[in-house]
C-alpha cells in the first residue's frame, strides 16, 4: 500500500539515529510549497535535543512559505482587511488616490458591520442584507462597499483561504432611473452674469476676485474637461496661434491626505488624453489668463493660487458654490458643465462625437451619466405621417376591394 501524500507545509514521522561523532541526527520528510518532498535534518547531543532542533528548523522553513497561509476561514475579518491592504501596496498599477479611497471605504463603511466576525461567518446572506441596508441610506455608499468587499474576498479566494466569493451571489443593487441634469443656454448665461458681477467687485466680501473663476467656467464649457483637468492645463498645452485654437488635456490636479496638492501627468485615465479645439469664447478666456500670468515658463499652470501653487478642485468647487449661492443659484457643480456640453454636442451631432469629446472609450457611459435625454421626438415624423395619412378628397363611396371580405 502506497504511503499517503503529505499536505503542503507539513512533515512526516521524525526518526533519530546516532552519528559516528556521538551526536544524534533527527530526520523528517517535509513537503514544500512547490509540492516537492525534501528531507530535512538537524543534530543534537541527545535524541530529544535533535528532535527539538529539527522542529525549530521545520518551523523556520514554514515561515518562508507564502504569507497567506497564515489566513484561514476562521481568521477575523480584520485580518483579511490588513492583508488585502498590504496586497494593494504591491500593485504598481493602482494609484495612491485609489488606494486611499479603498481603505477609507473599507474602514468607514464596511468594518463596523463585519469587524467581530470571522471569514467563515460572512456568507452570501449576510453580505446581501448588509448591502441592501446600506442602499436604503445611500446607493453610492452601497456600491462603494460592494467594490471593496468583492476585492478583499476575491483575494481570499485566489489565495485559497475560502472556497468562493460571497459577493458573487448577492442581489443586484438597483436605484431609481437617473436622468443626468444639464444646464440650458439661458441658465449658462445667467451663471456667467453672476460670476461677472462678482468679479467686478460688486458682490460678496472677501479677497478681491482675480478673474479665474469666470475663465475656468468658460474653459469647462469650451472643452468638456473635468475640473481637475482644467486646473492642470499648462502654457505648453495651449495652442492659440493655429487656425483652430486648441488645448491638450494631459493631466489633472490631485490632492491627497497629508500631501501637497500636485499636478498628475495624466488625466483620470491615460486614455483620456486628447486635444480639443476651442470655441471663440473659451479661446478669449484663455488669452486673458495667459496675459495675466507672471510665470512665463512653459510649465506654468493656466490657473494657480496667488503663491503660484496649483488650485485645488475643492477650493474651485467651494468658490463656485459660494458665488452662485449668494445669487440664489443652488446645486450647480463643476461636473454639471461637463454634462451640459455632452448634452449640447449629442443634440447637434450625436453621441459618438460627445463621447469622443469627453474622452470616453465607451459611449454607453456618456449616455448613462452625461446626456440629458430630450423628450422631443424628431419633428420630421409629423411630415412623414402627413404624407402617409392626410385625408384625401372624400367622394362618399368606398372604392371596391378596399377591405378584404370576411371568410
Amino acid at each position: 500500500m502506497s504511503r499517503p501524500r503529505l499536505t503542503v507545509g507539513t512533515y512526516g514521522d521524525i526518526t533519530t539515529r546516532p552519528t559516528s561523532s556521538g551526536q544524534h541526527r533527527a530526520r523528517a520528510r517535509y513537503r514544500d510549497w512547490d509540492g516537492q518532498v525534501r528531507p530535512v535534518q538537524a543534530t543534537g547531543a541527545t535524541p530529544k535535543a535533535a528532535e527539538h532542533a529539527l522542529k525549530a528548523k521545520l518551523a523556520e522553513r514554514f515561515l518562508f512559505q507564502p504569507t497567506f497561509t497564515t489566513l484561514t476561514a476562521d481568521s477575523p475579518f480584520e485580518d483579511l482587511v490588513s492583508y488585502w491592504l498590504d496586497d494593494l501596496d504591491l500593485d504598481d498599477h493602482l494609484s495612491k488616490t485609489t488606494r486611499q479611497l479603498y481603505e477609507r471605504n473599507m474602514r468607514t463603511l464596511v468594518m463596523p458591520a463585519f469587524e467581530h466576525l470571522t471569514l467563515r461567518e460572512i456568507g452570501v446572506a449576510r453580505c446581501d442584507r448588509f448591502l441592501k441596508q446600506m442602499a436604503r441610506k445611500s446607493h453610492n455608499r452601497a456600491r462603494q462597499s460592494r467594490v471593496v468587499l468583492r476585492l478583499a474576498f476575491g483575494l481570499a479566494v485566489r489565495h485559497e483561504v475560502i472556497p468562493r466569493n460571497p459577493l458573487d451571489g448577492v442581489a443586484r443593487l438597483r436605484r431609481e432611473p437617473h436622468v443626468p441634469n444639464a444646464l440650458t443656454p439661458i441658465e449658462v448665461n445667467a451663471i456667467r452674469a453672476v460670476i461677472a458681477h462678482w468679479e467686478a467687485g460688486r458682490a460678496i466680501s472677501g479677497p478681491k476676485p482675480d478673474g479665474q473663476l469666470g475663465a475656468i467656467v468658460e474653459v469647462m464649457l469650451g472643452t468638456s474637461a473635468r475640473i481637475g483637468e482644467v486646473l492642470a492645463i499648462r502654457r505648453r498645452d495651449i495652442d492659440l496661434t493655429s487656425a483652430t485654437p486648441s488645448i491638450r488635456i494631459a493631466g489633472t490636479i490631485v490632492s491627497r491626505k497629508g500631501e501637497p496638492t500636485f499636478r498628475q501627468d495624466h488625466p483620470k485615465t491615460s486614455r483620456s488624453r486628447r486635444v480639443v479645439a476651442l470655441p471663440s469664447f473659451a479661446a478669449e478666456a484663455v488669452r486673458k489668463r495667459l496675459a495675466a500670468l507672471d510665470d512665463r515658463s512653459m510649465d506654468a499652470l493656466l490657473f494657480q493660487s496667488r503663491e503660484g501653487t496649483p488650485l485645488t478642485t475643492a477650493n474651485a468647487r467651494r468658490q463656485l458654490r459660494a458665488v452662485l449661492g449668494a445669487a440664489g443659484i443652488k446645486d450647480v457643480t463643476p461636473h454639471m458643465f461637463r454634462r451640459t456640453v455632452a448634452t449640447a454636442i449629442n443634440e447637434q451631432a450625436g453621441v459618438a462625437l460627445a463621447a469622443e469629446l469627453l474622452g470616453h472609450v465607451d459611449p454607453k457611459i456618456t449616455i448613462q451619466h452625461y446626456i440629458r435625454r430630450s423628450e422631443m421626438v424628431n419633428p420630421v415624423t409629423a411630415e412623414l405621417l402627413e404624407c402617409a395619412f392626410a385625408p384625401k378628397r372624400v367622394t362618399g363611396e368606398v372604392p371596391a376591394g378596399t377591405f378584404p371580405k370576411a371568410a
